[in-house]
């Protein structure tokens, strides 16, 4: 097998520093990040952050597929990390059509009822996570982890 490469995908704000808690797991293999905003980066993301449109729902979702498409084509990675929001739905999409599997992880802030991007994730991921076990009944078949913040 080749070089493991692990491509974190985020919104800003709380699902960035969400998702940033696999830190740890993930430090020590080549990564990358794609975010849908201009925002401060830590040090360790410098030169290793990449940006796409931020879309809401909107027609700048197919500009996604096109931007994710392009850097995952430059950049291959083996791995897609999300815990979302909005550029996880398209990059899951073009990682299916490039072979890339992904894995997310619904967010901690949904304690009773899915994200929207959890429902639509629930059937693209190769593997889901759900933090709170009230989610059981909407994720069946995805895996209960527990709280990571």
């Amino acid at each position: 097998m080749g070089k493991e490469i692990v491509c974190v995908v985020s919104s800003c704000g709380g699902h960035l520093t969400e998702v940033r808690e696999f830190l740890p797991v993930f430090r020590d293999i080549e990564h990358y990040y794609i975010l849908n905003d201009v925002v401060p980066l830590g040090d360790d993301m410098l030169k290793r952050t990449f940006f796409v449109s931020h879309s809401e729902r909107d027609w700048k979702v197919f500009l996604n597929l096109l931007e994710f498409y392009r850097i995952f084509k430059r950049y291959p990675p083996t791995l897609i990390l999300s815990t979302g929001a909005g550029p996880a739905v398209p990059a899951a999409l073009v990682g299916i059509i490039l072979g890339i599997p992904t894995i997310f992880v619904e967010s901690v802030c949904r304690v009773t009822r899915p994200s929207l991007s959890g429902r639509i994730m629930y059937f693209l991921a190769a593997h889901m996570y759900y933090q709170w076990p009230a989610l059981r009944k909407y994720f069946p078949k995805a895996t209960y982890g527990g709280p990571i913040l």
